[in-house]
């Protein structure tokens, strides 16, 4: 239990710290879509270019910050690791920087933003910075040095959040009320307000590289040719696995943009509603993330344990539950969540609990994926990738010119599904995991039968007190059931152990 135990320290502090950065930063949510200055087809413009910038930190990466944690664990690469990696990103990025503001309106027109090509030119500079940022970080998570992790992730969020407000907000207030305010000297109020959020998110990008600046100052000439070449060989498929899931992630709204069959503005409209109700899976996706953040070192460290399996399958069946309960919050709280984005973006909220399931399956699948990276059998993991994109290019070339982005979330929750199911199969014959998925697929039809249960009652009524009512009901109901069934291990976690004791 004392591993698992160390896991949940390590998310707790990591995913406390990404939760908190990405809550906050997912604050601007209802801001942004609340905005007057802001329209729904200028949403759909920072949804389109938010979707290829996950795309492009993929390439600019390639996988070396995975491989950063797989390789420093060896005793012979301890003293290099870090410095063969940072040097390679570090050259890697200025030639990549080059070559995309070279082609720049190439990427403009591909993203579909070539009437605002200044997005464009902030963008390559915010993903080359957070290129720079990536390494360093690892070398925190790696060190086991949380609290300054957090200080710098929470900080630059709040950096971009302030300077958000102050582009959107302050400065054209200030030029309504004095046209020779100050801030009309680098302030254009005619110009595409996305252009300002994104030159906000730059902002951030270059703080948080400020304050890295004592782990970038460790970075020493000290090159390992034969480890570089052992990372490379381990990493390049990596990036075949984040390109297809960046594909499966974001992809979906440049083919909205591409395939819909509309006017520029309504395309861009869709992809806006679309955006925006996407971010009402924030509670599973901030787990997911936080989760990961902890999990990918630990599980390295845990692999050379006896046992190690039965500590991933434990792992699994509590993070099941987690996402299980977190489905019931958001779809049956539904009138609190959809408070988060502007009423103009709730057309759209049909999409959400279909988004939910899909990102369920995604999180499973990162346990999963736990076989090919601990086996170096990274190219099975390609693989698996590869068909989930194809099912999200072919689902959506198919549906979009009749359900807009409603084929969009059923992409998703195939694309996912799909992915966790593979994963599961071929994983089970190479790496043996005593995964309860009975047990666990069991939990998950029985959230989604709640769900639909709550949604015939509501046919007797649509009364948001009701509504709220049922919903609070059934969550209730499903977490008395998980303690019933999962009593024995729940007792065996000290706090409730030592309740359990008091109580006797």
């Amino acid at each position: 239990m004392s591993s698992l135990k160390k896991l949940a320290n390590q998310t707790m502090w990591y995913g406390l710290s990404s939760i908190a950065a990405r809550f906050i930063n997912y604050l601007l949510t209802p801001y942004l879509t609340n905005a007057d200055a802001i329209k729904t087809s200028d949403y759909g413009d920072m949804g389109l270019i938010y979707s290829a910038l996950p795309i492009l930190n993929v390439i600019f990466l390639y996988g070396f910050e995975t491989a950063y944690f797989r390789f420093s664990s060896r005793e012979e690469y301890k003293k290099s690791i870090y410095n063969t990696t940072a040097i390679s990103i570090i050259f890697s990025t200025i030639v990549l920087t080059s070559l995309l503001w070279v082609n720049q309106v190439a990427f403009a027109r591909i993203v579909g933003l070539q009437d605002v090509i200044q997005i464009i030119q902030i963008s390559i500079f915010i993903i080359a910075f957070d290129a720079l940022s990536a390494i360093p970080f690892a070398k925190l998570r790696q060190e086991n040095r949380p609290r300054l992790f957090a200080f710098i992730k929470i900080g630059g969020i709040l950096i971009n959040v302030f300077f958000t407000w102050f582009f959107i907000s302050y400065c054209p207030s200030q030029l309504k009320m004095n046209p020779n305010s100050w801030v009309g000297n680098f302030y254009d109020i005619a110009l595409n307000p996305i252009v300002y959020v994104v030159l906000a998110n730059l902002i951030q990008a270059i703080v948080t590289l400020l304050l890295l600046s004592k782990q970038i100052a460790a970075i020493r000439l000290n090159f390992n040719t034969k480890l570089w070449k052992e990372m490379m060989i381990y990493s390049l498929p990596l990036v075949i696995v984040g390109m297809g899931g960046m594909i499966n992630e974001t992809f979906d709204r440049l083919m909205l943009r591409w395939w819909f069959p509309a006017e520029d503005i309504v395309k861009k409209e869709q992809v806006g509603i679309y955006n925006a109700c996407y971010k009402l899976s924030i509670l599973i996706t901030l787990f997911i993330q936080a989760f990961r953040m902890g999990a990918e070192p630990f599980f390295f460290k845990q692999s050379t344990e006896k046992e190690a399996p039965k500590t991933y399958a434990k792992v699994m069946k509590f993070f099941v539950i987690t996402i299980c309960l977190m489905f019931l919050v958001v779809t049956l709280e539904m009138p609190i969540w959809r408070n988060f984005i502007g009423t103009k973006y709730w057309a759209g909220l049909r999409v959400v609990p279909i988004l939910l399931l899909a990102n369920m399956f995604l999180g499973i699948y990162y346990n999963l994926s736990v076989w090919y990276k601990l086996g170096n059998k990274t190219m099975a993991g390609a693989w698996i990738t590869i068909i989930g994109a194809l099912v999200t290019i072919c689902f959506n070339y198919i549906f979009i010119p009749h359900f807009s982005y409603m084929a969009c979330a059923w992409a998703t929750f195939f694309c996912y599904g799909s992915m966790m199911v593979i994963s599961f199969t071929w994983g089970q014959k190479h790496y043996r995991i005593p995964y309860a998925w009975k047990k666990l697929i069991a939990y998950i039809v029985i959230v989604v039968l709640l769900f639909f249960i709550q949604k015939a009652l509501l046919l007797i009524t649509q009364n948001i007190i009701f509504e709220l009512a049922t919903g609070t009901l059934l969550i209730g109901l499903f977490i008395w059931f998980i303690l019933l069934v999962e009593q024995k291990e729940f007792i065996k976690m000290p706090l409730i152990k030592r309740l359990y004791k008091t109580k006797n």
